[in-house]
C-alpha cells in the first residue's frame, strides 16, 4: 500500500507545467499543488481582509457614539453588549479564517514538499546513468535536499501572502474609494512608486541570485571533493592546498552574498519607505480637508487608523522579498530536472531466448566523446562471452549498455530478438544479476545487503549463496555474524570481502543473465581462486558477459570479444585468439611472460 501511495503522488507531477496552467507552470507545482495553491491564496487574502475587521468594529462603534456626543438628542440604536458580543464575533472570524489559512498555506505547502520530493526520486530512479555522469553528488543533494527546502519555506511564508496581499489591497482601496476617492487617492499614490522600484530592481536581484546560487553550489562541491578525495589529499601532502582552495571558494560565496544582501536591504527598504508616505498623504490632505470642512473629524480619523495598518501584508511580502525572486532559480532547476527525458518501454517482456546481440552500435558520452563505434557481437545462452581489451576499448560500457543503463545513439541492442531500447529499464533489470569492480553496499547487516538480489528471500537462502561466494570466512569472525552492521558503503570490510557480498547478491537473484565487471578484481589469488565455485554456480546455463584484465579469468570462456579504439578489433574462441598472434595473444603473452627489470 505505501509504495502504491507513492507512486501516486509521484504520478501528480506527469509534466509539470503542461496540465495545471499558469501556477502550475510557472511555479513548479504539481496538478493538486497548483488548485491547494490557489485556495492558500484565497483564505490568505480573506485572512488580510478579516484583520480589517477591528478598524470596522472601531468604526461601527465610534460612528453611533460620537454621534451621540456632537448630537446629545439624537438615539443610540445598539447597546453595550451588542458591541461586546459583535466584537466577539469579529474575533470568531478572524480565528476560523486563520485556521483555514494555516490549513490552506503551511499544511497543503508540506504535503506538496513531500510529493515533490517523491517526485523527483521517482525521476531520477527512472533517468539513464549519463544524466548521473553529467551531475555530481553535492548538485543532486542540493536540488533535492535544499531547493526543496528553500521552496517549501517560501511557499508557505511569502508567495501566497504575495498574491493575497495584492488581491486584499486592491479590494479594500475600491471600497475605500468609493467612501472617500480623495483621502483614498491620498493613501495610495505610494503604491505604483513602491511596485516601479521593485520591478526596475528585479533584473539586478535575480542576476545576484544567479550568480549567489552558483557560488553556493561550488562550496557545496568543493566540500564533496574533499570528503571523496581526503585519502589522496593526505597522501600527498595537500590539506593546506586544499584548504586554502575552500576558504577562497567561501570568501567569494561570503562577499557576493554580503552584496546581494545589501541590494536588496536597499531596494526593499526604499519600497518600505514610499509607503509610509501614505501615512503622511493621508495626515496632510486629511487636515487640510478637516479645515475645510469637506470631510468629518471622524472620516479623517478612520483613515489615519486604516493607513496605520493596511500595508502590513505588504511589508511582510517585502521582508521576503530575497528568497522570493531567488525562487526563480529554484523553480528552473525543477523545471530543467523533470524536463529531463526518462527510459520508457514496454513492461510486458518474455523474450525465447536469452541470447544479447549487438548490431552496428555507437555510443558516446557526450559531443567529442565517442566511446564505441559500428560494435557488432553477440552473447549466446548457455555460453561465456568475454570482453576484453586495452584500458579504453569500450569493455564496460558495452556491458552496461547490454542492460540499457544508457541508451545507445546508433545501431541495435537485442535480448532475445527484441530491441532493449523498447523495454521499460526496471522490468529488463529483472532479467540480469550484475557484479561490478566498484561495489556498492548500504549501511545495514550483512544479511540485508545480501538480500537486495532477492527482497523475500529466507535466511537460509542468503546463507546459502553467501557460503557459494566464500563469505562466510569473514562473517564468521564478525560480532553478531550475518546481523552485522558494515556500515557507510561496507567501510568495515576489506575490497575481497565487500566483492563476495556483492557477488552473493548476484547469486542470490539467479536472474538468466550476468555481467561480471571485473568480478575478482579485488581478490587475491588465493581467495580468486575459492570464489570461482560461486560463480560457476552463478553463471551455469546462463547467458554471460565477463570483463577482466587477468587472462586467466577467461581462459574458460566460449568466445572472446577484443575492444580496441571503440571497435571490436578480434572475435573467436581463447584459442582461435591464440593462433592468431594479435592483440589477444600479446595481451596473454605479456601476463604470463611480464617484462623483467
Amino acid at each position: 500500500m505505501k509504495q502504491q501511495n507513492n507512486n501516486t503522488a509521484a504520478n501528480s507531477f506527469p509534466v509539470w507545467g503542461v496540465r495545471g496552467g499558469f501556477f502550475q507552470k510557472r511555479l513548479a507545482l504539481s496538478e493538486k499543488g497548483a488548485k491547494d495553491f490557489i485556495t492558500g491564496t484565497l483564505f490568505t487574502t480573506l485572512l488580510d481582509i478579516a484583520l480589517m475587521l477591528p478598524a470596522v468594529f472601531i468604526f461601527l462603534f465610534l460612528e453611533e457614539y460620537l454621534n451621540k456626543v456632537i448630537n446629545p438628542s439624537s438615539y443610540v440604536l445598539h447597546g453595550f453588549w451588542y458591541y461586546v458580543l459583535l466584537g466577539i464575533g469579529f474575533m470568531l472570524i478572524m480565528f476560523f479564517i486563520a485556521m483555514l489559512q494555516y490549513k490552506s498555506t503551511f499544511t497543503t505547502i508540506y504535503d506538496e514538499s513531500a510529493n515533490r520530493r517523491i517526485s523527483l526520486a521517482e525521476k531520477l530512479r527512472k533517468l539513464p546513468l549519463a544524466f548521473f555522469g553529467e551531475k555530481n553528488l553535492s548538485d543532486l543533494t542540493s536540488t533535492i535536499m535544499n531547493d526543496n527546502t528553500d521552496l517549501e519555506h517560501t511557499f508557505s511564508h511569502a508567495v501566497p501572502q504575495l498574491f493575497a496581499s495584492v488581491i486584499s489591497i486592491v479590494l479594500i482601496a475600491i471600497g475605500l474609494f468609493f467612501y472617500n476617492w480623495q483621502l483614498s487617492l491620498a493613501l495610495f499614490w505610494v503604491v505604483p512608486f513602491a511596485a516601479a522600484i521593485l520591478f526596475i530592481s528585479k533584473k539586478l536581484i535575480n542576476k545576484e541570485n544567479k550568480i549567489g546560487y552558483q557560488n553556493k553550489r561550488d562550496v557545496s562541491e568543493k566540500i564533496q571533493e574533499g570528503l571523496d578525495t581526503i585519502q589522496e589529499i593526505k597522501s600527498y601532502n595537500q590539506e593546506d592546498t586544499y584548504v586554502e582552495e575552500l576558504h577562497k571558494t567561501i570568501d567569494t560565496y561570503e562577499k557576493q552574498l554580503i552584496r546581494g544582501e545589501l541590494l536588496t536591504g536597499m531596494l526593499v527598504n526604499s519600497a518600505q519607505s514610499f509607503l509610509k508616505l501614505g501615512l503622511a498623504g493621508v495626515i496632510i490632505v486629511g487636515a487640510n480637508m478637516v479645515a475645510a470642512g469637506s470631510v468629518s473629524l471622524f472620516v479623517y480619523f478612520i483613515f489615519l487608523m486604516i493607513s496605520a495598518s493596511i500595508f502590513n501584508p505588504v511589508n511582510e511580502v517585502f521582508n521576503n522579498l530575497a528568497a522570493l525572486l531567488y525562487l526563480n532559480v529554484r523553480i528552473n532547476r525543477m523545471n530543467e530536472m523533470q524536463a529531463m527525458p526518462i527510459q520508457q518501454g514496454e513492461t510486458d517482456f518474455k523474450p525465447d531466448n536469452y541470447d544479447i546481440e549487438f548490431h552496428d552500435v555507437d555510443f558516446s558520452y557526450g559531443e567529442g566523446k565517442q566511446v564505441l563505434q559500428n560494435v557488432s557481437f553477440t552473447a549466446k545462452q548457455g555460453e561465456i562471452t568475454a570482453l576484453v581489451g586495452p584500458s579504453g576499448g569500450g569493455k564496460s560500457t558495452s556491458a552496461k549498455l547490454a542492460a540499457r543503463f544508457w541508451d545507445i545513439g546508433k545501431g541495435k541492442i537485442t535480448l532475445g530478438k527484441q530491441d532493449i531500447s523498447k523495454i521499460e529499464p526496471e522490468t529488463l533489470l529483472k532479467n540480469y544479476s550484475v557484479v561490478f569492480q566498484d561495489v556498492v553496499l548500504f549501511n545495514a547487516s550483512i544479511m540485508d545487503n545480501i538480500r537486495l538480489g532477492k527482497r523475500n528471500a529466507t535466511d537460509k537462502e542468503v546463507m546459502r549463496v553467501a557460503k557459494l561466494a566464500q563469505c562466510d570466512e569473514f562473517v564468521s569472525k564478525m560480532p553478531q555474524g550475518y546481523e552485522t552492521v558494515i556500515g557507510e558503503n561496507g567501510e568495515t570490510l576489506s575490497g575481497g570481502e565487500r566483492q563476495r557480498i556483492s557477488i552473493a547478491r548476484a547469486l542470490l537473484k539467479d536472474a538468466p543473465i550476468v555481467l561480471l565487471d571485473e568480478a575478482t578484481a579485488s581478490l587475491d589469488v588465493e581467495n580468486e581462486t575459492k570464489i570461482q565455485a560461486g560463480i560457476s554456480e552463478l553463471i551455469r546455463d546462463k547467458t554471460v558477459l565477463i570483463i577482466a584484465h587477468r587472462m586467466r579469468t577467461v581462459a574458460n570462456a566460449d568466445r572472446i570479444v577484443v575492444l580496441a579504439n571503440g571497435g571490436v578489433a578480434e572475435t573467436g574462441s581463447p584459442e582461435e585468439l591464440k593462433n592468431q598472434k594479435e592483440i589477444f595473444s600479446k595481451m596473454m603473452e605479456r601476463q604470463m611472460h611480464p617484462i623483467q627489470n
